[in-house]
């Protein structure tokens, strides 16, 4: 199976990647563009999108550029804080992070938010990545409504371990990604995209 050709999405050359998609039908006409706006409203409420899948252990918190946990909207040189069960590296204070490189909301049927394993905003002098995926990896977070149906969709591409981070950290990085890679971490992206565009 080959990655999707998405618009915006990077180009995949190594490691593994994901494409992990949700869709629903609107049926009444006159609800879609309300539905819709909800939509994207749940896609920049990153500190709620746990809300979005209780059953998932893993919780996201929005961090401006000095690495202050902020309620507003995200920008792109924000950072997002992911705390994954289990022990966390060190060079995140036990986090994982990610960077917004890349907001695109100028098209009226989609909405697009694409990030990349970063330091910790915290460590100012650190250039080593606090994640345990490579700062080649990216994820780009995308809704869109054609006609009557909307879709959250979260495309995941060139995901390898960050080994780059010490003996321990890229231990640990290892096992993390490897078990992304076997599809762990589909399972929560998965959750995601089902709750985002769940109305009942």
């Amino acid at each position: 199976m080959k990655p999707k050709n998405i618009p915006g999405v990077p180009q995949h050359f190594k490691g593994s990647f994901h494409d992990t998609e949700s869709t629903v039908e609107i049926e009444k006409n006159d609800e879609i563009e309300a539905k819709y706006n909800v939509l994207k409203q749940r896609l920049f409420s990153i500190n709620n999108w746990r809300r979005y899948c209780p059953e998932s252990k893993t919780d996201f918190k929005l961090h401006d550029a000095s690495g202050m946990m902020v309620e507003r909207l995200p920008k792109i040189g924000d950072y997002i804080r992911i705390d994954i069960p289990g022990s966390g590296g060190s060079e995140g204070r036990s986090f994982d992070w990610v960077q917004i490189i890349m907001i695109d909301a100028d098209f009226s049927d989609r909405v697009m938010i694409q990030c990349r394993p970063s330091t910790d905003p915290a460590k100012k002098n650190s250039r080593k990545i606090a994640h345990f995926y490579s700062h080649a990896a990216t994820s780009t977070f995308i809704v869109s409504k054609q006609n009557n149906i909307l879709k959250a969709g979260i495309y995941g591409r060139n995901e390898y371990p960050n080994l780059k981070s010490g003996f321990f950290n890229s231990l640990r990085n290892v096992f993390i990604a490897i078990g992304g890679m076997l599809g762990f971490s589909k399972i929560q992206w998965k959750c995601l995209v089902k709750g985002l565009v769940d109305f009942r």
